[in-house]
């Protein structure tokens, strides 16, 4: 056999032998554990284009779940996944929130306005950013996009992490006004935070349940068919029930009517919204968190 003759055959059996492996990559779907859903499918879980995240307030699992005075909530609750065992860090609001967007209470342990940029540990919109990827808020009452005023009518920026961080740029924290109408404009993970009456901290589950069907639903309904994800949690319970609190999953991928009675946190709420948008960073203790399970179709 020629050299020529020789090299020409080695050229055919290596071309085979890549396409036998890309052919057995793709009958084992391995093709969709690289780039952005790497992390995500990795982890069992699905690749959503938008979650949503609200945050409500100081309710137990049990005033809330099963309540006449919540009948939205337990219908998303019907229609998606119940985290029966999901339950806040410490108490007050504050810290919470902090856990649930950078893993750590950041030193905060009460509710006091921060000053706004003084801290730079990795947060959830941080590695969002990093990694290409869009990030907003959207708060209730907020004067103006980007405004870092301490409180404003029923709006308190203890409820909003971002503004402790200089990584993060306060022209992502918005008004709710400006919650989008087409859905397909979402950041691939953004949080709602309502105020103080509208997450029900002054005022009751009703008026809370209320607002969020009459703001949410729209987005709920059509995440179910757009590969998107509405997540509702609670920042603490009420002192009395061991920091147990409501946390519901609901849309695209969630398998409807599950329950899981893992021990969940913050930390692994954080860990799993990390996740679902195909980071590789964690911030904080969501770095040792178990992602939530046992929900997912």
């Amino acid at each position: 056999m020629t050299a020529v003759n020789a090299r020409k055959r080695n050229r055919r059996s290596l071309a085979a032998l890549a396409g036998a492996a890309a052919l057995a990559a793709a009958s084992l779907g391995l093709w969709a554990t690289t780039g952005a859903t790497a992390s995500a499918q990795a982890a069992g879980l699905p690749a959503p284009d938008h979650v949503v995240v609200v945050v409500l307030e100081n309710h137990a699992y049990d005033q809330v779940v099963g309540s006449s005075d919540a009948p939205y909530l337990n219908s998303l609750k019907a229609g998606g996944a119940d985290l029966t065992q999901s339950h806040a860090l410490t108490h007050p609001s504050e810290p919470n929130y902090y856990m649930l967007f950078s893993g750590s209470n950041q030193g905060r342990t009460d509710d006091g306005c921060v000053s706004v940029g003084s801290m730079t540990a990795p947060n959830l919109a941080s590695e969002l950013i990093a990694a290409g990827k869009s990030w907003g808020s959207y708060n209730e009452g907020l004067p103006e996009q980007g405004s870092t005023v301490c409180s404003s009518g029923r709006y308190a920026q203890k409820h909003n992490p971002w503004f402790g961080f200089g990584n993060v740029p306060t022209d992502t924290a918005q008004s709710f006004d400006q919650f989008p109408s087409d859905y397909t404009t979402l950041p691939k993970v953004s949080f709602v935070i309502p105020d103080l009456c509208n997450d029900m901290h002054d005022c009751s589950v009703a008026t809370g349940d209320g607002w969020l069907k009459e703001n949410l639903a729209g987005y709920a309904e059509w995440a179910k068919s757009h590969n998107s994800i509405l997540a509702v949690t609670f920042d603490e319970d009420d002192r009395l029930s061991g920091n147990r609190i409501p946390t519901l999953f609901y849309g695209a991928h969630v398998a409807p009517g599950s329950t899981t009675d893992t021990t969940y946190n913050h930390y692994n709420v954080l860990r799993t919204l990390e996740d679902l948008a195909g980071l590789t960073a964690h911030a904080g203790n969501a770095a040792a968190a178990a992602d939530i399970t046992g929900i997912w179709n």
